[in-house]
């Protein structure tokens, strides 16, 4: 039984909110102010190992906990869904399919932030699928429809759209759950070509009086179909009037889900449409790889954490839908490494700067900036025993025979003083179950930097979209 409803009005702009966010307030462990930093950490080796020969539990029915809040979601990865799990994979396996999506996604956000062909955004050019360019690691559940039929549906912080598959069904990929029919639907309300909301597509369709859209994306897969207004429903709220993408012509490197929850910052993701609704704040946590325990996804102003380490985030006009936020430095053994500023900063042109990113999983630094980050960290491994590079990674270690190794601790340096400091498994990762384990940063011929989910597994992050900040910790998952 649904036991709360909420009534958009056509795209609200974000209300202003009273309520001023610190932008340094201390977090417990990840996140400090001080002028003390930890110099090294240990990582578990043997444990970090045996959960990669671990297979992720497999979800075949999905409940929110009984009590759970209303706007409080699991999230779940991947690995951990029944229709990506293949038996006879090992970690390798599934690390090399991971780092090709990865590969993908980076190459084109590089490519859309960088100045190669991003355009103004509007609400069919901003739509980034994730799924086909490496972003469809997290998933949540959701109810699509009156009454409502639950779907898995990928989060992307990079979109600003949220669409699924419909019927009829003239050209789909294959996904998990029944393709979502309209007909059967009793909130589904197409959008008419002369509404406000289909004003905002810079090259609208029109058929039928009816609005469509049509995305292309740079491998060749596309979305094309209709746009509606429908009820969406998170455990028991239901969210009415939510502008959605019906895609009946959708083609790709697909897996699995009926469609994508846009977290952008632009009006029309779903954070955005939902507007004073919950002041432009959600909160969430992914989950670690290698454990069975389940993330989180929190939309509203409750969400936002007492403790939590505030960063401003930084407006980027040419690609608003983004969460670029200021990066003063990396520090490696409580060290900052010497790296200019201004190689992290956003231009006025909207070049560079840094972006925070769900759908990417390896973090990606300018040459010049990797290249001192990887130095000032290999000076400080030289008693670690090398390994040759994999896939991307260029500084590998072989760990094989170590219950645990003493390792630099490794940090963000972020502006206006707070100090993001990783935990070891997420700047070093095992490659195999035979103890190679990797540095899980990459360099990028571009000057923009994107923090991957593989650094943020584990850490609370939370958005004041209102405010303009972002939050870091002070809890973990």
């Amino acid at each position: 039984m649904v036991a709360a409803t909420i009534f958009l009005a056509v795209l609200p702009l974000l209300t202003a909110i009273t309520t001023t966010t610190p932008a340094a307030t201390s977090a417990a462990a990840a996140v400090n102010n001080s002028t003390y930093h930890p110099t090294f950490q240990r990582l578990n080796v043997k444990e970090t190992i045996q959960g990669t020969s671990r297979r992720p539990p497999q979800v075949t029915e999905y409940h929110e906990e009984d009590g759970a809040e209303n706007w409080t979601m699991k999230v779940l990865h991947r690995e951990q869904l029944f229709f990506s799990n293949h038996e006879e994979d090992d970690h390798r396996r599934r690390l090399d399919r991971r780092l090709k999506r990865d590969a993908v996604r980076a190459a084109s956000l590089l490519l859309r932030l960088s100045g190669g062909g991003y355009g103004v955004d509007d609400f069919g050019a901003d739509v980034v699928s994730g799924m086909d360019q490496g972003s469809g690691e997290y998933f949540v559940r959701i109810g699509v429809g009156s009454p409502p039929r639950n779907q898995y549906v990928v989060i992307d912080s990079g979109s600003d759209i949220v669409w699924v598959q419909c019927q009829p069904c003239s050209l789909c990929y294959r996904q998990s759950d029944p393709v979502f029919d309209p007909a059967d639907s009793a909130s589904f309300a197409g959008v008419s070509c002369s509404s406000s909301v289909c004003g905002r597509l810079e090259n609208a369709g029109c058929h039928a009086g009816r609005c469509r859209y049509e995305v292309s994306y740079g491998d060749g897969s596309y979305t094309k179909g209709t746009l509606a207004l429908e009820t969406l429903t998170f455990g028991r709220t239901a969210v009415q009037g939510v502008a959605i993408g019906c895609g009946h012509r959708n083609r790709g490197m697909f897996v699995g889900a009926a469609g994508l929850l846009g977290l952008g910052d632009g009006s029309m993701s779903f954070v955005g449409q939902l507007g004073g609704q919950t002041g432009g704040a959600f909160s969430y946590c992914l989950v670690s790889r290698g454990t069975d325990s389940t993330g989180s996804l929190v939309f509203g102003r409750a969400a936002l954490p007492a403790g939590a380490a505030w960063v401003p985030l930084v407006r980027n006009p040419r690609a608003p839908s983004f969460y670029y936020i200021g990066l003063a430095g990396l520090g490696v053994g409580g060290v900052r490494v010497p790296i200019p500023e201004d190689v992290f900063r956003l231009t006025e042109l909207g070049d560079g700067g840094v972006v925070m990113d769900t759908g990417t999983a390896v973090t990606r630094l300018p040459l010049l900036a990797y290249q001192a980050f990887r130095d000032a960290f290999t000076a400080q491994t030289a008693n670690l025993p090398r390994a040759q590079g994999v896939a991307i990674f260029d500084t590998c270690y072989n760990l094989f025979g170590f219950v645990s190794v003493r390792v630099p601790t490794v940090s963000f340096f972020f502006s206006g003083g707070p100090i993001l400091t990783l935990p070891a498994r997420n700047f070093l990762i095992p490659m195999d179950d035979a103890g190679t384990f990797c540095f899980a940063f990459a360099p990028s011929n571009s000057g923009l930097s994107i923090i991957g989910n593989i650094q943020q597994e584990g850490i609370q992050i939370s958005f004041d979209g209102a405010n303009g900040f972002v939050g870091f910790g002070p809890n973990i998952c």
